[in-house]
């Protein structure tokens, strides 16, 4: 059975690498409970890590490892088409020259992390006056926040996370939600104003 090559963003692989590990992360909190034991909290899954090596050979080796670091140093994720996998936007995160490079004869290692896209937007400007995560600095006052609504918390959700899917400073979710006495620990089933 012939696969068919391997690919990211513009560049295919002209023989697939030798070998692949894929890792699946699941990210998990671990809670002190007073007078000995502790819980666990499930922040659900992390994300998925491809790692592989491979070899370049014959007269234009090296020019082929040159044209994969040029991908490399490209910023953002790209679409990584794997021959097996189901392809996936992903960061191309490791290149490592693995031996002495030679004119036909170049042995490498790489690692692609997957990317869900949860927050496309990236980075955004925040003009000044406006609200940043940490609220203002100094003692001034500011109006009381309205709520637009609750949510009800499941499993593997944190403040953070719910924060960014409603577009809300952390810091103002943590203020409008004074019944959560710690804010690293929240559990499914609990109800969070929205501020």
């Amino acid at each position: 059975m012939r696969l068919a090559p391997m690919r990211y963003k513009e560049f295919t692989w002209p023989h697939n690498p030798e070998t692949y590990q894929v890792e699946h992360r699941r990210q998990v909190a671990v809670h002190k409970v007073p007078f000995g034991g502790y819980v666990l909290q499930d922040l659900g899954a992390g994300c998925r890590v491809l790692e592989g090596e491979g070899t370049f050979a014959g007269k234009d080796a090296y020019a082929t490892f040159r044209a994969l670091e040029q991908v490399f140093d490209q910023p953002g994720p790209g679409l990584l088409v794997h021959p097996v996998w189901p392809a996936s936007s992903a960061y191309f995160v490791t290149l490592q020259l693995t031996e002495e490079p030679l004119p036909d004869f170049v042995r490498y290692r790489f690692a692609f992390w997957e990317d869900q896209g949860g927050y496309k937007a990236g980075l955004t400007e925040i003009a000044a006056g406006g609200t940043e995560e940490g609220g203002s600095a100094g003692g001034a006052s500011q109006p009381a926040p309205s709520y637009s609504g609750t949510y009800v918390v499941r499993k593997g959700d944190t403040l953070w996370g719910i924060a960014g899917r409603y577009g809300v400073a952390l810091a103002d979710l943590i203020a409008a939600n004074p019944q959560i006495k710690n804010p690293n620990l929240i559990y499914p089933g609990e109800t969070v104003v929205i501020p």
